[in-house]
């Protein structure tokens, strides 16, 4: 699954008048470059949630078979319904088995994850180094546990892998997914690893304007 139905208010003007995953890094869109990367980690069936604008996505976008995929969409209009809100309506489309996730609006070399998660574990986390414009970060990483701190290092990056029981206790509507995923760390339930490689969160105009410079 693709989350692409965020706002992205903090890239305005430019997402006025196109969604974030449109946006284009170095002449290609965030949303098209994910497309590549799942497609190369083996996965042929991708989810794309929708929010305003949505429509532009499913035009460029379309079936996926341009892109040796098969692409359905999950549409929240206007009412998005946040991360966790928005992975538990397209359940139904994603299956029961292990399922990947990756947010629209990261910039990223890193190979898909295509961990096979263990039976005490209910999702796996790809971790990033701690951008210098975050104050705090998310995570720790033990023995390859992903664990809460009071002074966390890691960054989640926006790419994990779920259990679909993950979601089970939950009720439809909007909610955010970090209030389980630091629950989840407490009790020991996620795997992680580190990536260490080019990743950047493209939420701001300064940040995107210094990718296409570099």
């Amino acid at each position: 699954m693709i989350l692409a139905a965020g706002h992205g208010k903090r890239l305005r003007p430019i997402t006025d008048e196109m969604p974030k995953a449109l946006v284009e890094v170095r002449g290609r869109s965030l949303v098209e470059r994910h497309l590549d990367a799942v497609r190369s980690a083996g996965v042929d069936t991708v989810v794309i949630n929708l929010g305003r604008l949505g429509e532009m996505i499913a035009e460029r976008v379309g079936s996926g078979s341009r892109y040796g995929l098969s692409v359905v969409y999950s549409d929240e209009g206007d009412d998005i319904l946040e991360t966790g809100g928005g992975i538990l309506r397209a359940l139904p489309m994603l299956g029961d088995e292990p399922f990947l996730v990756v947010n629209a609006d990261i910039y990223t070399d890193m190979p898909m994850p295509t961990q096979h998660l263990g039976d005490d574990v209910m999702a796996h986390l790809v971790l990033v180094p701690k951008p210098p414009y975050k104050a705090n970060g998310d995570f720790d990483l033990v023995d390859k546990k992903v664990r809460n701190s009071a002074n966390p290092e890691l960054t989640f990056g926006g790419v994990a892998v779920y259990r679909s029981e993950f979601f089970a206790a939950c009720s439809p509507g909007r909610f955010p997914l970090a209030p389980m995923l630091w629950a989840a760390a407490d009790e020991g339930r996620l795997s992680g690893t580190v990536y260490t490689g080019l990743w950047e969160d493209v939420g701001t105009v300064e940040r995107l304007e210094g990718l296409n410079r570099g």
